[in-house]
C-alpha cells in the first residue's frame, strides 16, 4: 500500500489527533494485557504512562524518523514472575522488575556501541531478506490464534475467566468490527480511509452495546458481552513502579540480584532478535532501510534505554509493537508526528480514569476484528520481503520452509527461567538453515539431472 503520509509528513493537528487516538486503539490492549497478567498489583494505567514515555525516549533517540510505538513486552514475562518469585517482599519484587529492566537495556546499549564502529553489514548477510522476511510472516502468523481466541470471546467474564456472551454473538461483533475495517480501508475516500481502525472499533462497539443492552433487559447472559461494571472501579491515578520499588530496597542482597539478571538478560538477546526483524518490516513499509538510516545503533539505544524508561514507571520493559508496525501498513500514514501525539496522549489518558476505563470495556472480540486485520497485514509484509528471492533453487526453499514450519508450529525452548521464544527459534533456525545451504550454487542443469 503506498503511503499517503510519509515519516516527515504533518498533517493537520486535529488528523494527527485522529489518527493517534488510533494508533492507541491498536496497541492499548497488549500494553495493558502484561500487567494484568503478572498481577501483583501491577497498575494497568502506569504501564500505559511508562509506555508513552517508553516511546518519547526512542523517538529521540531515532531522530524522530522510525515511526512506531512502544508498548509492553510479553517476551519478559516470564522474566517478570521470576522476579516477583524471587522477592523477600511485593515493594522488592517491583525494584527487580526495574533493575531487570535496567540490565536488559544494558545488553541493548552494549549491542548499539558494538554496532556502532563495526556497522550493520554482518546483518545483512546473516539476516537477508530470504531469512527475515518469513520471520517477520511468522511475527503475524504467531498472533493469529490470539487474535481468533479474542474474535470469540466477550468483554464480561465469569468468576472462572470465560466469556458471559455467547461465543456466535462474540463473533458477529468481531466480525461487525473486521469488514467495517476493510470496507474502509478499500473502499473509504481519503480521510475515512485512513481511520478504519477507528471506525471498525466504533461500529463493533456500538454492536456489541445493542446486544449487551437486550441481554440485561431480558435477562439473558449470553447477549451480554461489554463489562460495563468496570466503570464502578476506576482508577484515578497511576501507581508508578518506582514509588513502591523505593521502599524494597532493605529487602534485596546480592543474590536476588543475580537472580533477576539471569532471568532478564539472556531474554534481551532474543528480543534483539525480534527488534531486527520488526524494524526490517517497517523499513519496507516506509521504503527507508532504518537499519542505515538512523542507524540500528540508534533504535537500538532507543529501545533500550526506553525500555529502562518504561518499567521505571510501569513496571514492564517496552519493544517496539507489530500492532503499530500493522497500524502504519493499513492506514497509509507513516507520519512521525502521529506517533508522537500517541505518545503523549498515553501519558495523558493515563491520568483520565473514564477515558482509560472506556478503552478497557472495548471487549475482546472487539480488538479480535481489529487483530485478525492488523496481524495479517504483518503476515503479509513479511511475505512480501522474498517475493525477489527465487523459491525455484532448494537452498532458498528450505530456509523459508524451516522458517515457517518452527514458527506456525509453536517452536520455543525454555532453559531454565529463560525462554526462546518461538520468532526467536525460528530465526535462529533459518540462520543456521541460511549458513549450511548458502554456498550452494545450485547449478545442476536438467542434462545432469537426466
Amino acid at each position: 500500500m503506498k503511503l499517503i503520509y510519509n515519516v516527515n509528513d504533518k498533517p493537520k493537528f486535529t488528523k494527527v489527533l485522529v489518527f493517534a487516538v488510533q494508533q492507541l486503539l491498536a496497541i492499548m490492549a497488549a500494553t495493558i494485557a502484561v500487567p494484568a497478567i503478572i498481577g501483583n498489583g501491577m497498575s494497568q494505567t502506569a504501564a500505559l504512562f511508562g509506555a508513552g514515555v517508553g516511546t518519547i525516549v526512542y523517538l529521540l533517540f531515532t531522530k524522530s524518523k522510525s515511526p512506531v510505538f512502544l508498548g509492553s513486552s510479553f517476551a519478559f514475562i516470564g522474566s517478570m514472575f521470576a522476579a516477583f518469585g524471587g522477592a523477600a517482599s511485593a515493594a522488592a519484587g517491583y525494584l527487580g522488575l526495574i533493575i531487570g529492566a535496567i540490565f536488559a537495556g544494558l545488553v541493548y546499549v552494549v549491542i548499539a556501541l558494538v554496532i556502532k564502529h563495526i556497522g550493520t553489514q554482518w546483518i545483512e548477510k546473516l539476516m537477508p531478506p530470504v531469512v527475515i522476511g518469513p520471520t517477520v510472516a511468522i511475527i503475524g502468523l504467531s498472533l493469529a490464534g490470539n487474535a481468533i481466541g479474542d474474535l470469540q470471546n466477550g468483554g464480561l467474564k465469569t468468576i472462572l475467566g470465560t466469556s458471559v456472551c455467547s461465543p456466535y454473538i462474540a463473533i458477529v461483533c468481531g466480525l461487525v468490527t473486521l469488514f467495517t475495517v476493510i470496507i474502509c480501508s478499500v473502499y473509504g475516500k481519503k480521510f475515512m480511509k485512513m481511520i478504519p481502525f477507528i471506525i471498525g472499533i466504533g461500529a463493533g462497539y456500538v454492536v456489541a452495546s445493542i446486544f449487551t443492552a437486550i441481554g440485561h433487559i431480558a435477562d439473558v447472559d449470553a447477549l451480554k458481552v461489554i463489562n460495563f461494571a468496570l466503570f464502578k472501579d476506576i482508577q484515578w491515578l497511576p501507581d508508578f513502579s518506582f514509588i513502591t520499588a523505593f521502599k524494597g530496597f532493605k529487602d534485596i542482597d546480592a543474590a536476588y540480584i543475580g537472580t533477576v539478571a539471569v532471568a532478564y538478560l539472556p531474554v534481551a538477546f532474543v528480543v534483539f532478535a525480534e527488534h531486527i526483524a520488526d524494524h526490517k518490516n517497517l523499513s519496507s513499509i516506509i521504503e527507508n532501510n532504518l537499519l542505515e538510516e538512523p542507524g540500528l545503533h540508534r533504535t537500538l539505544l532507543g529501545d533500550g534505554v526506553g525500555s529502562m524508561a518504561g518499567a521505571f514507571f510501569g513496571g514492564c520493559p517496552n519493544t517496539t509493537y507489530g500492532e503499530s508496525v500493522g497500524c502504519v501498513a493499513i492506514s497509509g500514514n507513516a507520519s512521525v508526528v502521529s506517533i508522537w501525539v500517541t505518545a503523549f496522549l498515553a501519558i495523558a489518558i493515563s491520568f483520565f480514569g473514564p477515558f482509560a476505563t472506556l478503552l478497557a470495556t472495548i471487549p475482546s472480540c472487539v480488538m479480535g476484528g481489529v487483530c485478525v486485520a492488523l496481524y495479517g497485514f504483518i503476515a503479509v509484509s513479511g511475505l512480501k520481503m522474498i517475493q525477489k528471492v527465487d523459491l525455484g533453487q532448494n537452498k532458498n526453499l528450505f530456509v523459508v520452509s524451516v522458517i515457517l514450519i518452527a514458527g506456525i508450529g509453536g517452536f520455543s525452548l525454555t532453559i531454565g527461567k529463560v525462554t526462546i521464544t518461538t520468532i526467536a527459534c525460528a530465526l535462529i533456525l533459518g540462520i543456521i538453515t541460511n549458513l549450511i545451504v548458502g554456498r550452494s550454487k545450485e547449478e545442476t542443469s536438467e542434462e545432469e539431472i537426466e
